[in-house]
């Protein structure tokens, strides 16, 4: 499948979509809404929960590519087994410069945390990182396989306040010998702050460190949020623009708008 320029702006809808759901949200029966522990748990990449997140990122603004843009879909899913948390994200890519596009399935991601630390206060887990070469076209993967470790920590100091952060590193172990080595270092901080009723301002910017071409960016983020309980389930809708303050190399973004919508079951 492939994209022209005058056809991107269509991957806004999604946040339209977003926008629609919060409206939907704030118009229903919460009967009964969520409870103090599920809203402590709805921003907790850690919770020992089973559940389905639909994250995307649009950058309408690259570094040294004035025509250029990207759009990423993430759909996840995470379970618990025991005392170990599995993530699996799938990506749906696009890359466009001009008229110029790809589109398409990147490189799936697994992550799996063993949880030594789970109380109200804190959460703690370590343990493997991987990715996989599934890209459809060359240009939306890194074509190796790759492995290494992730570290994450999410503290609940108070119903107001949370923050945490997760830090991953993978190289490459094997996959394609034409194709380009990686060694890629991934810091990404967050931190929440409850409003009341579910509504909350948040940031979660990833500061992504490409160790053998020095090239990164690093965004600061502040957006707003709002968690619903709807016929069980738990609802995490966010806007979150990101502006790059540190940017280095080609095709790094400049301004991402993530957008998302997280469920808990």
């Amino acid at each position: 499948m492939h994209f022209t320029q005058n056809a991107i702006p269509n991957y806004l809808r999604f946040t339209i979509i977003i926008a629609l759901f919060w409206g939907l949200s704030a118009t229903a029966q919460e009967k009964p809404g969520p409870s103090a522990e599920e809203l402590a748990k709805a921003n907790n990449p850690l919770a020992d929960m089973t559940a389905f997140n639909i994250h995307n990122y649009y950058r309408p603004k690259l570094n040294e590519m004035p025509d250029g843009l990207s759009n990423t879909n993430w759909y996840r899913f995470a379970r618990p087994t025991g005392k170990i948390l599995w993530r699996l994200s799938v990506p749906l890519e696009l890359r466009a410069n001009g008229t110029a596009s790809r589109s398409g399935l990147g490189d799936l991601d697994l992550f799996g945390a063993y949880l030594t630390v789970t109380t109200p206060k804190l959460t703690f887990g370590f343990g493997p990182s991987a990715s996989f070469p599934t890209a459809s076209k060359d240009e939306l993967g890194s074509g190796k396989y790759t492995l290494g470790a992730a570290v994450v920590a999410f503290a609940v100091p108070s119903p107001q306040f949370q923050y945490g952060a997760l830090v991953i590193w993978r190289t490459s172990i094997g996959g394609d010998a034409d194709r380009s080595k990686v060694n890629f270092l991934a810091l990404q901080p967050f931190y929440f702050w409850q409003l009341g009723k579910g509504l909350y301002f948040r940031g979660a910017p990833i500061i992504p460190i490409d160790l053998e071409t020095g090239n990164y960016h690093v965004p600061l983020g502040l957006g707003i949020g709002k968690v619903v309980k709807m016929s069980g389930t738990v609802f995490n809708f966010f806007i979150e623009p990101q502006y790059s303050v540190l940017v280095e190399g080609p095709g790094q973004p400049i301004f991402q708008l993530f957008t998302a919508v997280n469920m808990q079951f």
